[in-house]
């Protein structure tokens, strides 16, 4: 069976395995160092007791185990605030009318505005899977555990959500967002960025981009079609995170130029269609398959299950599934449809 559950410290080298797999980063991503990934980990282990340092936002890791064989599939994350204490930069889409009343000429020119607006916001981040489980269910697993959390504990998080997603790259690995404009600031290529946003501050990214607006017209044609374009490989998130109620806004990945995926929390699919109900027993598997979670911190756990019969009050389910979740009859569940 598929669970997904907080993050544990004898998880690391799983966890470093599966950022390394990804051929893309389907989200803000982990950084594939062992030490930096490490320091991560205990961050959401303090997040999950309740016990973050001063000045520590809450950062919450997930990982997807297959029962079965006691492995790891996949990681994801959500930070309480975005940029974690630190500012959360993007791009800001907009336009300006340039004009001359003596010529009779007036213009609309697109422009990027530096800006860090999202702040603090919560945001959904550090998602990798193994890439043969894209498009399944065990990838609708991770992706919407982390709104189960939220809807458990929503005291623990703000009333805007938002979402990164990679944007365009070449297949040779250029970014041609990043070629056309950051490479000429940063005097490194993306890799190398990322790499750094991963591990660092983000004030660097205020060191070194230029505070002035940016003329989208000086950019190259290629990283002008790249503007707010996910990855091909990102389509499978971000059908999931439209379906949930996530849309594009005015603002972009300051360094692929990928969407910012924004969206009002209390309206999100899983928490509007989630509820609470009592834990009883179905004698088969037979039924409707959903998502069902229990424990509010470091318990927490969240899998898929049939359905033998739902009540209002109550609900059947699988022993197997009791045991999953380390619940037992007349227990307090979540769950959501599918």
């Amino acid at each position: 069976m598929w669970l997904v559950r907080p993050v544990q410290r004898e998880d690391l080298r799983s966890v470093l395995d599966i950022s390394g797999e990804q051929g893309t980063r389907l989200s803000s991503t982990l950084p594939k160092q062992e030490e930096a990934v490490a320091g991560k980990i205990d961050h959401s282990i303090r997040s999950f007791a309740g016990r973050p340092d001063a000045g520590e936002s809450a950062r919450f890791l997930f990982v997807l185990e297959n029962t079965d064989t006691a492995t790891i599939h996949g990681v994801a994350g959500i930070d309480a605030g975005a940029g974690n204490g630190q500012p959360f930069y993007n791009y800001r889409r907009d336009a300006l009318i340039h004009a001359s009343h003596e010529l009779g000429v007036s213009r609309r020119v697109e422009v990027l505005y530096p800006s860090h607006a999202l702040t603090d916001m919560t945001q959904l981040c550090a998602f990798a899977i193994d890439p043969a489980l894209r498009g399944k269910e065990p990838f609708e697993l991770l992706a919407r555990a982390r709104l189960m959390f939220v809807a458990e504990n929503r005291d623990r998080f703000s009333n805007r959500m938002v979402v990164e997603i990679q944007g365009v790259q070449a297949s040779d690995g250029s970014v041609p967002f990043w070629d056309s404009l950051g490479r000429h600031f940063f005097n490194m290529d993306f890799d190398t960025a990322d790499k750094h946003s991963g591990l660092l501050s983000r004030t660097f990214i205020a060191e070194l981009m230029p505070p002035n607006p940016i003329y989208v017209t000086l950019l190259s044609a290629a990283a002008k079609e790249a503007l707010g374009q996910p990855h091909a490989l990102s389509l499978h998130s971000w059908e999931l995170l439209q379906q949930e109620g996530f849309q594009a806004g005015c603002y972009l990945d300051i360094f692929d130029a990928g969407p910012v995926l924004e969206a009002r929390t209390d309206s999100l699919r899983t928490l509007v269609t989630s509820r609470k109900t009592t834990l009883h027993a179905s004698q088969g598997d037979e039924g409707e398959t959903c998502l069902i979670s229990a424990g509010r911190g470091a318990d927490f756990r969240c899998t898929l299950t049939g359905l033998g019969e739902s009540l209002k009050t109550e609900v059947k389910v699988p022993v197997k599934t009791w045991k999953l979740l380390s619940r037992s009859a007349g227990d307090e569940v979540r769950i959501a449809p599918l």
